[in-house]
């Protein structure tokens, strides 16, 4: 269309954008003369604000709102709203490009900031009396509405204004959204709005909302038919509408997956494939025990040796059809050591308890009495030998939960008279003037928020309130490196499963993946919008979840550092991470008490759990994930049944298409326990080899 080409041309010269208008004539075959032939059209004069009649006004309005239509295209079924997209000539469409969005945003002037409360409850009284089906999915867009018209007011200098908005219309949003308006109520003036990083997001990232293709049509209409061009360009300029087609969702099934800062994850979010199949375990003998043989006769011996190769074998010969190659990552080699821990796993599966719902684990409780310290953290060893105390007053402290007590290794001098070939060699380095059963290792200079031990046992992790990763030997019980940074407090920290990779999280909103023997991360996965609250490596160490205060949890690739999920649906920040054994689930609980389950998969929320009534610290399956045990600030631990909880799931394509999810409201009948403690909050759990259920936390006597 000649005419709105005509206008986008003389915005950009009037916008001194020369090189853009330049293309932009060349590729439509429009010349300087004809520009300047077109600017005295009166269509023309209207946009150029030459004072014209009513109809140039007009003229020029309806001109406008073509051009908005025309660089709002749509691809794919989701519109591509025109401040993220911009069509030139041949369709070539040019994405998230900031100087694009910066010229097109010069169309919105600002309205009468009188008027805002009046579009406000103009759009409330149409979305209140639309019909059902479609109210619950247009009043999504309260919140976010709500939210860029206070910070529009704010950001003008209408401060009066702005304060009898916030009074007349914060009571209308949803409970979940309270601390971004305790947040928001003290943002008056536009100064305050320039530190404020939550609000910075809030206008720089586009908030998701996934309405039904229905549902869009009506609410175009509405605004367009009542001119109501404030919203319609906020809509425009800060919202990102994926449409689906199909039905439109229920209250229900809205109210599942919102509350995150950033709205609900784009679809597109959760579609790259995941591998999340376990890798290949190595094959090598298992020796049978001598106190099995003497247990059995000459019959028996082959048959309990039998089914012990096996399960070893199987898991080795055939490759699970979702699991990673082999090499995608470079995985440390397998040491002797590792081996024999290997083997003793192995034997110690061998006597496993299989649980269930009328088999429940027994739960051994480790109570930290007296711990005025303040604990922050606690790690249990995966062979349950040892366990580890982060504490307030920065120091860690780690003890020997079997009857070994703790030695360091010998002084170099002592070390050089040892017979180097003699079989107990292991036992002859250690110092037994130097056994006990605590250590306390000093080193941060603040809360100790995390740690983590290594799978072999020989090195341990801690990240504190100042900013560091350390790195500690159990051999010796020294500090062999800080790793530095994050330039903030680091929350959480975990080591890979097959040792030598470990993450961390902190309050810079990123998570670093390092290797023990670099002193800079390998990879900075950046994306959350708050705090990185929690970590977690997937049992395959080719993926990590990090769990965020912005309500919202990730999956990245530890490849290529690519978010490749992006799960929304937690009220509060997210506080704790469990992968089921298979690689196929992950748990995630929060500060709202709830524990939620996700296919990675199909990338889909396909459970929670309600029971709690405080912030979840602790979530663990047991060995073969059928059960999964979670632990709250509430004083309990709760033991729920993750067979019954993940089977007969509906993952077709088409609830992966819309995000139709049905949660059963079963949370009573997967519920197999709650246990109480008299006043510890639970802040950590493991499950031993044999599926006894290990908690952890500190008295606290209020």
């Amino acid at each position: 269309d000649r005419q709105t080409l005509v206008a986008v041309l003389q915005f950009l010269r009037r916008s001194n954008l020369r090189e853009s208008e330049e293309i932009l004539c060349r590729e439509s075959g429009l010349l300087g003369t004809d520009l300047g032939a077109a600017a005295l059209s009166p269509a023309g004069a209207g946009l150029l604000g030459a004072p014209g009649g009513d109809g140039d006004a007009s003229s020029s309005e309806a001109l406008l709102n073509r051009v908005t239509a025309a660089a709002a295209i749509s691809i794919g079924g989701s519109l591509l709203l025109y401040a993220n997209a911009f069509a030139v000539g041949g369709g070539v469409v040019v994405e998230d490009q900031p100087d694009v969005s910066a010229v097109l945003s010069a169309y919105n002037q600002q309205g009468d900031p009188t008027l805002y409360e009046e579009y406000y409850s103009g759009l409330k009284n149409f979305i209140e009396c639309s019909l059902d089906c479609h109210r619950a999915e247009l009043s999504q867009l309260f919140y976010p509405l709500f939210v860029h018209m206070y910070l529009e007011l704010v950001y003008n200098q209408h401060e009066s204004e702005a304060k009898s908005f916030f009074e007349r219309f914060h009571g209308d949003q949803e409970c979940y959204y309270q601390d971004d308006l305790r947040v928001l109520s003290s943002l008056t003036k536009k100064e305050h709005m320039k530190g404020n990083e939550t609000m910075l997001d809030f206008r720089t990232s586009k908030f998701v909302l996934r309405i039904s293709r229905d549902s869009y049509q009506l609410l175009k209409r509405h605004l367009q038919e009542k001119q109501n061009n404030q919203i319609w360009n906020i809509v425009q300029e800060h919202l990102y509408i994926d449409i689906f087609d199909g039905m439109p969702r229920s209250k229900q099934q809205i109210d599942a997956m919102v509350g995150s800062l950033a709205g609900e994850a784009k679809r597109e979010a959760n579609k790259a494939k995941v591998f999340f199949g376990l890798l290949k375990e190595p094959e090598f003998d298992v020796p049978l025990d001598d106190e099995d043989e003497e247990g059995e006769n000459e019959e028996g011996k082959p048959k309990k040796k039998k089914p012990k190769k096996d399960s070893v074998g199987s898991k080795s010969k055939k490759q699970d059809p979702n699991a990673p190659p082999q090499n995608r990552i470079p995985l440390p080699e397998l040491k002797d050591s590792d081996k024999l821990d290997k083997v003793m796993n192995v034997k110690e599966a061998a006597r496993r308890v299989r649980l269930g719902p009328e088999c429940l684990p027994s739960i051994c409780f480790y109570t930290f009495l007296n711990a005025y310290q303040g604990l922050t953290a606690v790690d249990i060893t995966d062979d349950s030998s040892m366990i580890v105390g982060g504490f307030a007053d920065s120091t860690v402290r780690v003890w020997s939960v079997t009857p070994k007590k703790l030695r360091s290794v010998k002084a170099a001098a002592d070390l050089s008279l040892i017979d180097k070939e003699s079989d107990d060699v292991l036992e002859r380095i250690m110092d037994e003037k130097t056994a006990s059963e605590l250590k306390i290792l000093y080193g941060h200079s603040g809360p100790v928020y995390g740690t983590s031990f290594s799978p072999d046992r020989n090195y341990l992790l801690s990240c504190s309130e100042d900013g560091t990763v350390r790195l500690w030997s159990l051999q010796t019980f020294t500090c062999l490196v800080g790793y530095k940074g994050h330039n903030y407090p680091v929350w959480d920290t975990q080591f890979s499963p097959y040792g030598y990779y470990f993450v961390s999280g902190g309050h810079d909103r990123v998570a670093r993946l390092w290797a023990t023997d670099h002193y800079q991360p390998l990879r900075i996965f950046a994306g959350h919008l708050a705090d990185v609250t929690c970590t977690r490596f997937h049992p395959n160490s080719n993926y990590i979840a990090t769990g965020s205060a912005d309500r919202t949890v990730r999956l990245w690739d530890v490849l290529n550092g690519n978010c490749v999920r992006i799960f929304t649906g937690h009220k509060g920040p997210i506080h704790s991470l469990a992968f089921s054994p298979n690689g196929r689930f992950l748990a995630t609980g929060a500060t709202d008490g709830r524990v939620l389950l996700w296919d990675i998969g199909h990338g889909l929320m396909v459970g929670e759990l309600k029971g709690h009534t405080d912030t979840i610290y602790a979530l663990r399956f047991s060995r073969d994930g059928e059960i999964l045990a979670s632990g709250s600030m509430d004083n309990t631990v709760r033991l729920w049944d993750a067979v019954k909880a993940f089977e007969d799931l509906e993952t077709d394509d088409f609830t992966t298409a819309t995000g139709h999810i049905n949660l059963p409201e079963n949370s009573q009948d997967l519920l197999l326990g709650t246990y109480m403690t008299k006043s510890t909050p639970v802040v950590h759990l493991h499950f031993t080899r044999r599926n006894l259920l290990l908690a952890a936390g500190a008295y606290s006597s209020q």
